[in-house]
């Protein structure tokens, strides 16, 4: 579904991203990890189209999206909720839900993924009139998904979705996210800073250190890594 070909990306004169490459198949959940600073997030927003990568190629079900902008990247079907989730606190949560369908035009189809959104976070429909700002952190995040979901997306970009979130809700989001994987075939893409639960629910993990790939494999075998549970998982 997504092929980065030796992405490399600068703010200036740092280097952020040096010749990454990886792939991702459809219906998959993978993860990148790596320490604060490593080039997730830039990863991520160089996919979507907020960053312009320096050198390299990116390709989303077989079309070049390398140069393409932000809004014909969602077009196509690759949604991007960035850290900090980015609400539109002055706007109620129906009025967010409505910002991620844009792009549709099929009012009965908006209103399917509306109650398909309210099926997986029920607390959407019950705060539908309130102001996002107003929302709990762990509750903004599910918004900020519910949003993402509405332009249907084929692959979800998640960044840092525990963040912030009290430690009950974080599960709750975590839950939904594998449904959403599981029951919509929505292909995930995954930063978080939790590596335990990243490698948990995922199928296959990257590491990044310092804006080079320097491991991948299976989520599983990756936990077992010794190498990587001293670096990130907290074991010996």
């Amino acid at each position: 579904m997504l092929a980065v070909e030796n992405l490399s990306v600068s703010y200036g004169a740092i280097q952020a991203l040096s010749d990454v490459s990886f792939a991702i198949d459809a219906g998959r959940i993978v993860t990148l990890i790596g320490a604060n600073g490593a080039g997730k997030s830039t990863t991520l927003r160089t996919l979507s189209g907020l960053l312009r990568a320096r050198s390299g190629r990116i390709t989303f079900r077989g079309d070049d999206i390398t140069r393409l902008a932000p809004h014909r990247i969602v077009a196509r079907g690759l949604a991007h909720v960035p850290e900090g989730r980015m609400i539109f606190a002055n706007l109620t949560v129906g009025e967010n839900l409505a910002m991620g369908a844009y792009l549709q035009r099929d009012k009965a189809r908006v209103a399917e993924n509306r109650d398909y959104v309210f099926g997986i976070f029920p607390r959407l429909r019950e705060r539908l009139a309130q102001s996002a700002g107003t929302l709990s952190g762990g509750e903004q995040q599910m918004l900020a998904i519910g949003r993402a979901l509405m332009g249907e997306p084929r692959l979800l970009m998640l960044d840092e979705p525990s963040l912030g979130i009290a430690p009950k809700l974080i599960t709750t989001i975590f839950e939904k996210i594998v449904e959403i994987n599981r029951e919509r075939g929505v292909t995930i893409l995954l930063v978080e800073q939790n590596a335990n639960l990243a490698l948990e629910i995922s199928h296959h993990a990257y590491v990044l250190e310092t804006g080079r790939l320097v491991m991948q494999g299976e989520s599983k075998q990756l936990r077992s890594d010794p190498r990587l549970k001293a670096a990130y998982l907290g074991g010996p």
